[in-house]
């Protein structure tokens, strides 16, 4: 078979050679399965089981919907129930069990294509989008006649090392694959700063995204090579584009522990300015990784991925031991828990809410929890419980300016005095801080200075929301921008800010954790950087190798120029020269 390059958009550096493994993630893909005429009314009961646990997940759901944020927001429901409790709907499906001797979920699946169909094809505009209900009903049933879940039991029992290739993996897809046999994966969408492609750089494995059509070109067992460098993924590679790749992932590990020498050393700049830097953490069991690679802490937790893979919410127990088993690992380095942030291409299952309520814009992060402060709650009491253990600092995401923030704090301290009550121990002198990631927040970076005890900017939504793009959909990676003017202004008001008023300010975007745009970042006053593991001490030889006047003037000069592109080349040009040996660490 010819070669062929797929290209698109680099999310996790490195390169990765072995078999695709097809996962089809976009719809529930049922195959025929011929049954016996004994298997009949087995199949029957099946059926009727699964229609009666979708019955009552659904109405489980309306309730607690009704109870928690109001019946007008249950309404959406009763349509489901009306449809799951269709005769017609039920007859049909018993009928073709019966004559064609399929299984229950396979002749489900037909029937219910004809309703799909049906909907799609009504003029009545509204009606018309009631089809995105019965798709969500068709796979709540079948969700309950197959095991979903076998996808990840199959992971577990994986020996052979593979090329995951998906339409779309959500980020508990890939908090699964930690530790398994996974070399890379390839997906059809996505973009560079999606929480899927922040993952892989947490597992360490090169990932692209943003392919649009690979789960359509590979099959199963294909050899390919997946570049995170360059985002490409070449499909039955030749044997000179083997030895070339071969040759490549061959240097690239003889270089990647090159910086180990000064993991003990200090980040400072050869003229003196010292900076902290600093590890996200997506999973507890990255905590060996992030402590070999000389991490001065965790600058970012989050803490959304203790929520996801799991049918019910977390208790304030297990959140506890939890935050608390990672602030006495990491002790007397700082931990930094992020509140949950819920939204976008982040949601959990356990609420049983559909996704189009987790939009990036709207019921996310901080307004979630002030909807539904019961969630809210249980997470800052375990947070404050933790903070007894170690140094436990307090972050908010998504905060829109000051008012918010003192709201949330107004819950803060109520927990707080509830855990005084009942002679419960924290941290009572517990920092905490703001997310800077929208421009209002940006904008207001003055006020927010005077209450919150320190900033960490999230570049990778304060891109988004300035840009007025999306930033993990491979149709717009084109646009995404870190550096252009409008967001270094956004970022340098809020370092100024911030130092006016005697607080640290951190950065925890992936925007960190690349050497060119460090270089500008430091130039710019930020004084903590967290990144991925992998990319600390690239980013520490980089701090060690400049100085910071050098890294002041290219700031300055940066924010005279009028492009990103002008920027990018700028900063890759100043960096060569001052740091020539940073680049090509992982190969990019």
């Amino acid at each position: 078979m010819n070669e062929l390059v797929l290209k698109g958009v680099p999310a996790a550096p490195g390169i990765a050679i072995g078999s695709a493994y097809i996962v089809d993630k976009q719809d529930v893909i049922v195959p025929a399965r011929a049954i016996l005429e004994k298997e009949i009314p087995i199949e029957i009961a099946r059926f009727e089981e699964a229609l009666l646990k979708t019955r009552e997940q659904i109405s489980a759901l309306k309730k607690k919907i009704s109870d928690e944020i109001g019946s007008q927001h249950a309404q959406i429901f009763d349509a489901h129930l009306l449809v799951l409790e269709d005769r017609m709907l039920f007859d049909d499906v018993v009928k073709k069990i019966r004559t064609d001797k399929q299984s229950a979920e396979y002749a489900f699946s037909s029937i219910f294509k004809k309703y799909i169909k049906v909907f799609a094809n009504i003029q009545d505009e509204y009606l018309r989008e009631r089809s995105s209900d019965v798709n969500d009903i068709a796979r709540r049933v079948l969700k309950n006649l197959i095991d979903e879940t076998r996808f990840m039991h199959e992971l577990e029992n994986l020996t052979e090392e593979l090329i995951i290739i998906a339409h779309d993996l959500s980020p508990s897809d890939t908090a699964s694959m930690f530790n398994k046999n996974v070399l890379a994966f390839a997906t059809d969408i996505g973009g560079r700063t999606s929480h899927t492609a922040i993952m892989a750089k947490s597992l360490g494995v090169p990932a692209v995204v943003g392919l649009k059509d690979a789960t359509l070109r590979i099959s199963n067992q294909d050899t390919v090579i997946v570049d995170g460098r360059m985002g490409l993924v070449i499909l039955n590679p030749n044997d000179k584009t083997l030895s070339i790749y071969r040759a490549e992932q061959e240097r690239i590990l003889s270089m990647r522990n090159r910086f180990d020498d000064i993991k003990e050393l200090p980040s400072e700049t050869t003229d003196g300015r010292k900076l902290e830097v600093l590890a996200n953490l997506e999973l507890p069991e990255e905590i060996p990784m992030i402590l070999t690679r000389g991490a001065a802490g965790i600058g970012l937790y989050r803490t959304e991925y203790f929520y996801m893979n799991r049918v019910d919410l977390p208790t304030e127990e297990e959140q506890f031991i939890a935050y608390k088993k990672v602030a006495q690992t990491m002790a007397p380095y700082p931990v930094t828990i992020r509140t949950l942030d819920l939204g976008g291409d982040k949601f959990i299952s356990s609420l049983q809410i559909p996704r189009d309520m987790y939009p990036f814009l709207g019921w996310r992060a901080l307004k979630f929890c002030l909807e539904r402060p019961d969630i809210f709650k249980t997470q800052l009491r375990a947070i404050l419980r933790a903070s007894k253990f170690g140094k436990v600092r307090l972050m908010y995401p998504m905060v829109s300016g000051p008012g918010e923030f003192r709201s949330v704090n107004a819950i803060l301290e109520l927990v707080k005095s509830n855990l005084r009550r009942e002679n419960i121990a924290f941290d009572e002198d517990m920092e905490v801080g703001v997310m800077i990631e929208v421009p209002s927040a940006a904008m207001t970076a003055d006020i927010l200075a005077k209450e919150a005890k320190f900033f960490s900017i999230g570049t990778n939504d304060l891109i988004q929301y300035t840009l007025a793009i999306d930033r993990v959909n491979e149709q717009t990676a084109a646009f995404y921008e870190p550096c252009h003017p409008a967001v270094l202004r956004l970022i340098q008001r809020t370092v100024d800010s911030g130092h006016k008023e005697n607080i640290k300010i951190g950065l925890c975007g992936e925007m960190s954790g690349e050497p060119i745009y460090a270089l500008l970042l430091l130039g710019l006053g930020v004084d903590e950087f967290s990144m991925s593991a992998g990319n600390i001490l690239q980013i520490k030889k980089l701090i060690r190798s400049v100085g910071y006047q050098d890294a002041q003037q290219l700031a300055q000069m940066a924010l005279t120029l009028t492009t990103g592109p002008e920027v990018e080349d700028l900063c890759r040009r100043r960096l060569q020269e001052l740091a020539p040996d940073i680049f090509n660490v992982d190969g990019s």
